[in-house]
């Protein structure tokens, strides 16, 4: 039985379509972002886009779980989940080979992801994140080295100077300092967690309104002079005596010394994932239309442990594909990304079977060609030709299969020449940027 009701050509609400010229973007922002993780020595991994809804109930955040997990029931009776996060899925996969794997570890992925949240600008519910994550390094070398990948991350598009921060916290130091020091209850800690995860995002008197329905007026007095420390020297004395305050300074000078100029101490850095558990960071834009951290991560050293297998030191990063692009197009840094096709072949007559050969030989020395079969007129192949946006045309006919030279036309220029197959390759080359 047909429906006379049309299917809807737009894509899954929060997800996207990628058309060549977006997936040329896409493909452009996961090379350099290969480029710059292999460079410090790290490897490549990915797993099954769908988990046991298991792991995440462990210690992924409460909202996730909540509120923005795809999850169902398989024909199995098993409950899955579509993973909205990459750190569960690796560190299950390091616990599976715990003994066998060589120490430390570096290793990425690319994975695409979902959660169910309301789209807006930088926040969709599908996207693909880079993941970063080093195993094996307890010492603060490793918080250190995996800053500096994230620093070289957004270095390597050449962004105007100041146009991202790097925030860096511990959760240590919070942690303590609301549990033993303000002397926060549970239920106090994790709504105030939750509200300092807004302190960016909302306005004053907004967040002054809903903290004082979680604190009394001591504590949010406390609060306010945390939040609004802009150092490390500017923090209440009794936070100063903590050990992570050292460790941050350190951290701090490690990062100055390689070159890392965005980095800020920001004790409203908190992350949201249950499992941090010690330095914490994210890179934000200094553009105010873009308010959203673009990268974060930091150290979990429990986590492999949760699969029942000694616990190996960890930290990691990730940053979404969305939130870069908005980052590079807010700054103009988007380059203009030529099709991978090199040129279009097109039959003049009936040549198709005789062209074959050449067709072939000019592919084994390296152009990217895609030929024109349709049989159409000259004037409308070489139209279509230009609106696939290819740059050249190759004109293939009896007269220049009898004679051995090629014409290649310069679709933008309107140029014509009369080329060997040898020269042809050449010419397209050169004039393609290879």
């Amino acid at each position: 039985m047909t429906s006379s009701m049309a299917l809807p050509t737009q894509p899954y609400k929060g997800a996207r379509d990628f058309y060549p010229d977006d997936k040329r973007l896409q493909k452009y922002m996961f090379a350099k972002m290969r480029q710059v993780v292999e460079s410090f020595g790290y490897q490549e991994y990915d797993a099954p886009i769908l988990e046991s809804l298991d792991v995440y109930l462990a210690k992924t955040g409460e909202e996730i779980i909540n509120e923005q997990i795809y999850s169902f029931t398989d024909r199995g009776e098993r409950k899955v989940a579509m993973r909205p996060e990459m750190t569960p899925s690796v560190s299950r996969m390091v616990a599976a080979k715990r003994q066998e794997l060589a120490y430390p570890l570096r290793w990425y992925s690319i994975p695409e992801l979902w959660r169910y949240e309301r789209p807006q600008a930088g926040r969709l519910r599908q996207h693909w994140q880079l993941n970063v994550d080093l195993f094996g390094v307890a010492g603060i070398e490793g918080d250190h080295e995996i800053i500096v990948i994230a620093d070289n991350l957004f270095k390597v598009f050449n962004p105007p100077e100041g146009s991202y921060v790097i925030r860096i916290s511990s959760r240590k130091l919070v942690d303590n300092f609301f549990k033993t020091y303000m002397g926060l209850d549970d239920d106090q800690f994790h709504q105030t967690i939750k509200l300092i995860d807004r302190w960016h995002k909302i306005g004053r008197d907004d967040f002054h309104a809903q903290a004082k329905d979680v604190l009394n007026d001591q504590q949010y007095a406390e609060l306010i002079k945390l939040l609004e420390s802009k150092d490390l020297d500017s923090l209440p004395e009794e936070a100063k005596k903590h050990d992570s305050v050292e460790k941050l300074r350190k951290l701090v000078d490690l990062l100055s010394a390689s070159g890392v100029k965005a980095a800020e101490f920001d004790f409203s850095v908190i992350r949201g994932m249950d499992y941090y558990d010690d330095i914490v960071f994210e890179v934000f834009d200094t553009n105010p239309e873009n308010i959203r951290s673009m990268a974060g991560g930091g150290r979990y050293d429990g986590l492999v442990g949760l699969f029942g297998v000694e616990p190996v030191p960890t930290v990691g990063f990730a940053i979404g594909d969305v939130t870069l692009q908005r980052f590079l197009e807010l700054h103009n840094l988007v380059p203009k990304l030529e099709p991978e096709t090199d040129a279009v072949v097109i039959l003049v007559g009936d040549v198709y079977s005789d062209a074959q050969p050449v067709v072939a030989e000019l592919r084994s020395k390296g152009l990217n060609l895609a030929v024109d079969s349709t049989g159409r007129k000259l004037d409308v192949q070489l139209k279509h030709a230009a609106k696939s946006g290819a740059q050249f045309a190759i004109l293939v006919g009896e007269a220049e299969l009898s004679s051995g030279k090629l014409k290649l036309r310069n679709l933008l220029k309107g140029e014509e020449q009369e080329l060997s197959p040898e020269e042809t390759v050449q010419s397209v080359k050169s004039g393609h940027g290879a």
